[in-house]
């Protein structure tokens, strides 16, 4: 990372219970695409396929894009593959951060993925004391930690007035994967 202009990272995190936590994650990863940024973007509890990956795809050279998790959303406790798929997407979450190939690293589900305890509130610290000065980490999802919101230099809450679910409106391809 020699971009002159690049000086100090901070954590962001989205969090809340409205929607566009994901989206606005993703916006910051094109738009430090389209500054020339490097951006590693990761998905916790996310298998399925979303439109984020075919957008990130057209920034083959800028933007890294992984995601872990099973095609359905965890209902119950989680399952013992649910949490060696969320352990293998945090190493290579440590490694993408510390790696100093990134200007930008997004977890992507990150606070759900605590919240479930794949993840535990302690390696979340571990990964926050591990970023690198230059490195901006933003942490995305619903319940984010005290700890974590704590530790955060700028925290967005969203939260939800109105939603089309509240309307028996589905998931739509394009506008919530």
């Amino acid at each position: 990372m020699s971009d002159t202009t690049w000086q100090r990272g901070c954590v962001q995190v989205y969090t809340g219970d409205g929607k566009g936590k994901t989206t606005a994650a993703v916006g910051l990863a094109i738009r430090a695409a389209g500054a020339g940024l490097r951006v590693y973007f990761t998905q916790f509890c996310k298998g399925q396929d979303t439109g984020e990956r075919v957008a990130f795809e057209r920034f083959p050279d800028l933007i890294t894009w992984s995601h872990s998790g099973s095609r359905a959303f965890i209902m119950g406790p989680p399952t013992p593959e649910d949490r060696a798929q969320a352990q293998e997407t945090l190493a290579a979450l440590r490694g993408a951060l510390t790696s100093g190939e990134y200007h930008i690293v997004i977890a992507d589900e990150f606070n759900v993925a605590t919240d479930l305890g794949l993840v535990s509130v302690a390696e979340v610290v571990e990964l926050l004391d591990l970023r690198p000065e230059g490195v901006e980490l933003v942490l995305t999802g619903r319940r984010a930690a005290p700890e974590i919101i704590q530790r955060a230099d700028l925290v967005t809450e969203m939260s939800s007035v109105k939603h089309p679910y509240q309307l028996d409106v589905k998931a739509r391809r394009g506008i919530e994967y």
